[in-house]
């Protein structure tokens, strides 16, 4: 059912299309993950869902290494996820999680992940892409991205 990985030359993996997103561009931050045991379902891999979770952890991560990414007038929220499933990941194991900019928009941010495992990264677990959009929570109104998010963005752009 999935497709076979493959990995690029910039040691970026290859999408579905067969696309690699980001290729040129280092990783923006690379979250290193525990599999725990709770993570298992009834099959005895990670739960499909959990795979989210830790695509949230490493974007949490990120983000705390970046000032003022968030304001009692700007903060970001999930507006889309793209996961597929690559292999079935087990415990024990140690995973890695790579973001890389794909899209840096006037209030949106799309981020670029791969999973792999910690000990072999030619291991691939899952990729996709997430939408983070900056919104006035009062409003529910799409803001301008914080130049904060923007300038750690473009920092690790390929020049």
């Amino acid at each position: 059912m999935s497709r076979p990985e493959s990995r690029h030359a910039s040691a970026s993996h290859a999408g579905p299309d067969g696309i690699t997103p980001a290729a040129d561009a280092a990783p923006l931050f690379v979250a290193s993950l525990p599999v725990r045991w709770r993570d298992l379902d009834a099959f005895n891999h990670v739960n499909n869902s959990t795979y989210l979770t830790y695509l949230e952890e490493a974007r949490l991560q990120w983000l705390q290494q970046v000032p003022d990414w968030f304001s009692a007038a700007s903060v970001p929220v999930l507006a889309a996820s793209e996961l597929h499933y690559r292999k079935p990941l087990v415990w024990p194991a140690q995973v890695q999680v790579e973001l890389r900019c794909e899209r840096l928009g006037n209030s949106s941010l799309t981020l670029a992940h791969c999973m792999v495992d910690a000990g072999d990264t030619d291991r691939l677990y899952c990729d996709g892409r997430s939408v983070l959009v900056w919104t006035n929570p009062a409003t529910g109104k799409s803001v301008p991205l914080p130049t904060t998010i923007r300038a750690a963005v473009e920092v690790g752009a390929p020049g």
